[in-house]
């Protein structure tokens, strides 16, 4: 597929987000439910102020950037002034991640109230957001059925945080020339890094409990362990010189070694299994693609050998073809609650999801970069 090809299919694909709807659901269902199959009604389509929606428009930003244009500012300003006009839901770990886009729009446009909106909500996630022992950030969420209410989560990190939370700590600590915020996110990539990295490996478990003291189900979850694939070096590429070198030593010893245990997990199809160690699971594009957008990007930025390239791009042509002809992005994995098993996660519902759809944009963007 020669670059203008894929520069329409990702155009197809970022259409398809920019209209994603909501499925059918069942009406009615229990709590359970809902957890153990990943059906919470406001992680669809791209109207809602959460997550999923988020990573959406943090593609569309980050493809902004690579073509030099602002295509999709309309878009993001409506969007953003839809969701002011309805009222934001409750502050957490998960509703930080639409600031990265926010925060985007007013690196390049004067709009004083949203960027006071970041900066508050930048102090709040230091001095307000629960916090656990060693003051790593509590993975607070949104509540079931309630945009105003929370899940404290209490006691719990999650790997999820690293992209929610903490990339858009860590920008807004470098825009703003304030150390507290940058810092603050350097003590959350080590905190995380320390609970959640299995060294022997050399991959990511998707959460840890200071109540018990322990890993959960010890599971190696695909799109957990994308969140620091690319998340990590999404965030030393923004932060640059403001990260020490011991810092951005131990992020990337970490990050090299899990990409090796990646490699040797990768399915013939190009996909990683949502399991990554688990053969059995289903494969899943959503993680596929930012582990693939990390991997290129850690070989553009002269991180990783080109050698590794021979992994992106099997996954980028395992992408590809999971992309359908309207731009839908096919095989991912919807919203997935903490699980005790490798069962639960196997069995989380594959349906379009916003942040597929941008992630995939991600890895379809570095894939421009490669040598024909």
């Amino acid at each position: 597929m020669n670059k203008d090809e894929l520069n329409a299919v990702i155009d197809r694909v970022n259409d398809k987000l920019m209209n994603l709807g909501l499925p059918e659901i069942e009406e009615g269902l229990d709590l359970e439910t809902i957890l153990a199959k990943g059906l919470n009604i406001r992680d669809f389509g791209i109207e809602e102020w959460d997550w999923p929606q988020g990573v959406g428009l943090y593609g569309l930003t980050q493809l902004q950037a690579a073509r030099g244009n602002t295509q999709y500012d309309e878009f993001l300003k409506g969007w953003i002034e839809n969701n002011l006009k309805i009222g934001l839901p409750s502050r957490n770990i998960n509703t930080t991640a639409p600031y990265l886009a926010v925060l985007d729009y007013v690196s390049r446009h004067d709009v004083p109230e949203w960027e006071a909106l970041c900066k508050e909500h930048a102090d709040w996630l230091v001095n307000d957001l629960p916090k656990t022992i060693d003051g790593g950030f509590q993975h607070v969420t949104s509540a079931i059925g309630d945009r105003n209410g929370v899940m404290l989560n209490d006691g719990q990190i999650w790997a999820d945080t690293l992209f929610m939370a903490v990339l858009f700590l860590g920008r807004m600590g470098v825009r703003y020339n304030n150390p507290v915020w940058t810092e603050e996110s350097i003590h959350q990539f080590l905190v995380h890094i320390e609970y959640l990295y299995e060294r022997e490996k050399g991959l990511f478990y998707h959460g840890w409990t200071f109540h018990g003291c322990n890993n959960f189900g010890r599971i190696f979850w695909c799109r957990g362990n994308s969140w620091f694939t690319y998340g990590a070096i999404a965030w030393l590429a923004s932060l640059g010189d403001a990260v020490p070198s011991f810092a951005r030593r131990f992020v990337l010893d970490a990050w090299r070694h899990q990409v090796d245990a990646l490699a040797a997990l990768q399915d013939e199809s190009g996909l990683w299994h949502t399991v990554l160690d688990d053969p059995t699971s289903y494969v899943e594009t959503s993680g596929t693609a930012a582990i693939a957008a990390g991997i290129l990007l850690g070989i553009r930025s002269g991180i990783l050998p080109k050698e590794y390239e021979a992994i992106g791009r099997k996954a980028i042509d395992g992408i590809l073809a999971n992309i359908a002809e309207d731009g839908t992005v096919l095989q991912v994995s919807a919203g997935t609650a903490m699980g005790m098993n490798a069962d639960h996660y196997k069995h989380i519902s594959i349906m379009p999801m916003a942040y597929g759809q941008s992630l995939t944009s991600l890895a379809l963007t570095e894939a421009l970069y490669l040598e024909d």
